[in-house]
């Protein structure tokens, strides 16, 4: 008998390191969509022949599918299953990649990349929902964090993928080869168990029961995490109808719209989608140089988010914020000076590279996820779910607004006062921070829940 609950110990554990596997799957594939155009995008500009306006598009038309995907989640995820979301997300990552390579003139790219955009919506919604749902709890928190984790690794990922295939100027391969891991990301779903929370949601508690039956450690962890569900699922969702009449809900809800701008309104995405122009601005005309230097971004991002890992329980949301977008504000600033000055010297070029290195560890340790921490913390139970797809899909608006601008910025404003102007949104963002955005650290959701309830400042909702 000891053996038998050892071997089912053992094949529960490899069952949920084949689900963590397959989170962390969905979020390179997410980072890999996001990164890969950097990279590709000079090639294509050259090979098409297009304006700056028409790059602007090209990049930015995938945020707009994101956005549409993302509000379109909730309800796929809810009446379809997180499953089934799973598996559609993968299909539009399979069709998205292989049209991108094969696009023939840039309509078809525009069109191909706002099917990616789908994917992408999706995948931002469902993997960490369904991983939340399905870990075990002792390690959700780093479930969610490594998916997180491997979205920057996936950018990472598509920045190396594009130097190696920029010698040869092989966009379409740098497009493409995103097709391998949506295939294994498709084929790995079919093995997945549908969400037990869903089951239970939709009246199936006996397959709820055998699922967890298979993750858990032994029935009774199973049948005590059934009876939470049980008990959580008379919380009924009631998301819009609480929009409309809970002035203290709204303002839960707008704040996570306002904490989604301002992480997008950094500038990170611009340096994600543009790097190598960036790096062409500050005197690296090598498009080897320019390459590499992406490569190093990438890795500055994945490394750096470990800071905000080991950062955010022991010095809380509200003061790693404000440090980050000082540091953000100081390298950006400092960017658009040095481009005032002129850049004439190799050590200058080299100053210049590390005040953008500077303003990425800020984003990462900082707005890139705390953002998405507080915007889940802050949304009373009763409204989470709309709370939370408000939120997402304004991250991608406001991605969009940003990817279809800076080019158009750089060329009307010029190069040193884009980045100030930036560098100006980061300081602006410090003040919005001390006003409005409250610190969660170590206050339970239902506290929290609470205050915004009662009626206490957005400041306040964290206070004991």
């Amino acid at each position: 008998m000891p053996d038998n609950k050892k071997q089912s110990r053992t094949s529960n554990k490899a069952m949920t390191f084949f689900v963590c596997f397959l989170a962390a799957l969905a979020g390179l594939l997410f980072g890999l969509d996001i990164g890969v155009i950097a990279g590709a995008l000079p090639f294509i500009a050259k090979d098409f022949n297009v304006t700056s306006h028409q790059q602007e598009w090209i990049v930015s038309s995938m945020m707009f599918g994101a956005a549409i995907g993302a509000v379109g989640s909730g309800w796929m995820s809810s009446r379809l299953g997180r499953k089934k979301s799973l598996m559609i997300g993968a299909v539009l990552f399979v069709i998205g990649s292989l049209w991108s390579a094969l696009s023939t003139n840039p309509e078809m790219l525009i069109s191909a990349r706002v099917l990616l955009g789908l994917a992408v919506g999706v995948a931002s919604y469902t993997a960490p929902l369904y991983l939340s749902e399905i870990a075990p709890e002792k390690i959700r928190g780093s479930m969610i964090s490594l998916y997180q984790l491997m979205i920057t690794i996936g950018i990472l990922g598509a920045y190396l993928s594009d130097t190696a295939l920029s010698y040869s100027g092989e966009w379409r391969w740098m497009l493409g080869v995103i097709t391998i891991p949506a295939a294994l990301l498709l084929i790995g779903v079919c093995f997945l168990p549908n969400s037990p929370r869903w089951l239970a949601a939709k009246g199936d508690f006996r397959t709820a029961q055998r699922v967890l039956d298979r993750l858990r450690d032994t029935s009774e962890q199973a049948k005590r995490e059934l009876d939470e569900i049980r008990e959580s699922l008379k919380i009924k969702q009631s998301g819009w109808s609480l929009f409309k009449d809970n002035s203290h809900f709204r303002r839960a809800v707008y704040l996570g719209v306002l904490l989604q701008v301002m992480q997008q309104f950094t500038g990170m995405n611009v340096i994600m989608y543009y790097a190598p122009k960036i790096f062409e601005i500050a005197g690296f005309t090598n498009t080897t140089e320019q390459m590499w230097g992406t490569v190093i971004v990438g890795l500055i991002n994945v490394l750096a988010t470990f800071i905000a890992i080991g950062l955010v329980d022991r010095w809380g949301r509200k003061p790693t914020l404000i440090l980050g977008f000082l540091v953000m504000a100081l390298g950006m600033g400092t960017l658009g000076t040095m481009l005032h000055i002129g850049i004439h010297s190799v050590g200058a070029q080299y100053f210049a590279v590390a005040m953008l290195l500077m303003f990425i560890i800020g984003f990462a340790m900082s707005a890139g996820p705390l953002i998405w921490v507080l915007c889940s913390e802050i949304q009373p139970l009763k409204g989470r779910d709309f709370g939370i797809t408000i939120s997402t899909a304004t991250n991608w608006i406001a991605n969009m607004i940003v990817g279809a601008t800076f080019l158009t910025l750089l060329n009307s404003l010029g190069n040193a006062d884009t980045f100030w102007l930036y560098a100006g949104l980061n300081v602006f963002f410090i003040i919005l921070t001390l006003a409005l955005i409250p610190e969660t650290k170590n206050v339970s959701l239902e506290h929290i829940e609470r205050n915004l309830l009662s009626g206490k400042k957005l400041r306040d909702i964290g206070q004991r």
